[in-house]
């Protein structure tokens, strides 16, 4: 289906493994972006591999292939490759990251004269009792090589499971951090936007609260952050938009107060998704916009049609998550 007008231009070919994925915004841009791809699998292939070359999280490609044994996929397995997303709601400027969507989007400030971009990479988020905390922060300091200097409470933790930490770890393969950290301004500096040792976890739920990205992901991203830039941490498991007389809904698994992704309460989502339409006239399919919400696997699903040619809706048509 094409968008009359809002199309938005995917600028980057995949290759193993991809740094990101740009997408030019059309004008006025919908919020709409991406293309979903089937891809046979080869002999060598993993779905962590083939996560990471689409610029997925691991969980993030299992999910919508399910059945399909993630480390010893038979030849020939068809795949799908999630790629047609939403944008967050809000402001697109700066860095915007979703929770449940485990996912960063980075939004350049435009050249004089040139049209918008997005650059959107997976990430990891906080695991128990180390949430990743929501709200408007920047970034405030950014290092090459940094050495990690873990929390006592971190170092308690391994200790508790016979692992040893030293009190500074330097630059390395052993360096968790990666080789790119952004420090933003939230828990006295605490959290940051870095890399990894252990890319097959991109996706996950498995930092102490900070936000972890593929190594060439962070190394591609750091030079192009100013020090400054407005970071907004938001938890929209529900994302909505209308385009061409269809209703288009992505949903994700949402999380708790500690970052774990829970089951989707489909009622609740229900109830979110009939309050954004509000009085429209449009033909939902309430039972298939359910067993989306009931999947919440980030498949981007057409659930309503416009009930007359031209119909938009109403401006409070996106996601309120702290409704949920």
């Amino acid at each position: 289906m094409k968008t009359k007008g809002y199309w938005l231009f995917l600028a980057c070919w995949l290759t193993l493994p991809c740094a990101a994925a740009t997408y030019t915004l059309g004008e006025p841009a919908i919020g709409v972006y991406g293309e979903d791809q089937q891809v046979a699998t080869v002999y060598e292939d993993t779905l962590y591999d083939l996560a990471r070359r689409y610029s997925l999280g691991s969980e993030e490609l299992i999910r919508v292939n399910p059945g399909v044994d993630p480390w010893l996929p038979k030849v020939g397995t068809q795949l799908i490759v999630p790629g047609r997303h939403i944008l967050p709601s809000g402001l697109h400027t700066g860095i915007v990251v979703n929770l449940p969507e485990h996912r960063l989007y980075y939004f350049p400030k435009p050249k004089r004269g040139q049209p918008a971009q997005v650059i959107t990479y997976p990430v990891s988020i906080g695991k128990m009792d180390w949430h990743t905390p929501l709200g408007e922060t920047q970034v405030i300091a950014k290092q090459m090589n940094p050495s990690w200097h873990p929390p006592e409470s971190v170092r308690k933790e391994h200790a508790a499971e016979g692992d040893i930490l030293p009190a500074v770890v330097p630059p390395g393969p052993a360096n968790p951090l990666g080789t790119r950290a952004m420090r933003l301004a939230v828990g006295k500096g605490s959290y940051l936007i870095h890399g990894t040792n252990n890319p097959i976890a991109v996706g996950l739920a498995v930092t102490h609260g900070c936000i972890r990205m593929y190594p060439e992901d962070v190394e591609a991203l750091y030079p192009l952050v100013p020090v400054g830039t407005r970071v907004r941490i938001v938890n929209e498991p529900v994302k909505v938009a209308w385009v061409d007389g269809e209703l288009l809904l992505e949903a994700h698994p949402p999380i708790n107060a500690e970052g774990q992704t829970i089951e989707p309460d489909v009622e609740a989502f229900a109830a979110l998704l009939q309050q954004a339409v509000g009085d429209t006239t449009i033909a939902i399919h309430w039972d298939y916009a359910r067993e989306v919400l009931r999947q919440a696997n980030g498949v981007l699903a057409t659930v309503a049609l416009a009930a007359e040619p031209g119909q938009t809706l109403p401006e409070q048509l996106k996601p309120q998550a702290d409704q949920l």
